[in-house]
């Protein structure tokens, strides 16, 4: 069982815990951290969605839910740990965007990391197939329509250019 902290509108702790898969109360919403991680030759890595979850088989970054004690940041480590085996530090991480979505707040991450393929641990319950590809390539993969979140990418992808244009 996975327990969330529930969070008001104006994103202040309630103090009340909320079951995964349970519905909200109207007014009621949790973290989820998302993390795009640039290699040190700028390429991006995207991974694919298990074929059960929701997008399944689409191309995306890393990411979940925020569990109960943990701050966006720390979920988005975590994350990334468990999902592809990389370990980042907090301070490694920077806030790309923040949205506030149904009954969620999503805070984006971009990270830069000494990595290769080799590196990547898949986790098989949620991850399928791992690649790092060139902006141009991720560019593309998005005008497919194989790259989620489909909207919201919009709003950051100029910050994931800046970011990998940016000294190490």
């Amino acid at each position: 069982m996975e327990l969330w902290d529930v969070y008001n509108e104006n994103r202040v702790l309630t103090g009340k815990k909320h079951v995964r898969g349970k519905p909200f109360k109207r007014g009621e919403y949790h973290l989820v951290a998302d993390i795009w991680t640039v290699a040190e030759d700028n390429r991006i890595l995207v991974t694919r969605r298990h074929p059960n979850k929701p997008s399944g088989l689409m191309w995306e970054c890393s990411g979940g839910s925020v569990k109960t004690g943990e701050t966006s940041v720390e979920g988005a480590v975590r994350e990334l740990w468990e999902e592809v085996g990389i370990k980042a530090k907090p301070e490694e991480l920077h806030l790309m965007h923040t949205i506030c979505l149904k009954e969620r707040f999503v805070d984006t991450y971009i990270t830069r990391q000494n990595i290769t393929m080799e590196d990547i641990k898949l986790q098989k319950e949620e991850v399928v197939d791992a690649k790092l590809v060139s902006y141009s390539e991720l560019l593309n993969m998005w005008d497919e329509g194989v790259i989620v979140p489909k909207s919201r990418f919009l709003l950051y992808k100029d910050k994931i250019k800046e970011f990998i244009q940016s000294p190490s």
